[in-house]
């Protein structure tokens, strides 16, 4: 795997785990099953430090349970029946941890890493 592929997918991982515990002031949303379960796409953007730009991760949702859909990348969260999901994402030592809002078919969120932060967006496959 070359260096920009493991930076990349160090990022997807970072942002899946963001997407958990992106603050923990914010309350965890019961899980149950939504409509939002399903396989999805998700866009990863730095807004700079030492993460790469542009990674993505498939994620699943089953029951309202986030699950990552790679052996590369552990993602675990939830998401609530009103859509607003939190997910953290690991691979090896590098965790990122995510919060937003899913709605339809797509959804939108941000993330925090210990070296890096961004955005990400989402696309039901």
């Amino acid at each position: 795997m070359t260096m920009s592929a493991f930076r990349k997918t160090s990022l997807a991982i970072l942002f899946a785990a963001s997407l958990a515990i992106a603050d923990l002031a914010v309350a965890a949303p019961a899980a149950a099953s939504t409509s939002f379960d399903g396989q999805w796409s998700v866009q990863i953007a730095s807004s700079g430090g030492a993460c790469t730009n542009g990674a993505s991760v498939s994620i699943g949702i089953s029951n309202g349970q986030v699950a990552s859909n790679t052996a590369s990348v552990s993602a675990s969260g939830r998401v609530a029946e009103a859509g607003v999901i939190n997910v953290t994402l690991s691979s090896g030592i590098k965790r990122a941890v995510g919060y937003g809002r899913l709605s339809g078919t797509s959804g939108s969120g941000t993330w925090r890493a210990a070296a890096c932060s961004g955005t990400w967006t989402a696309q039901r496959n």
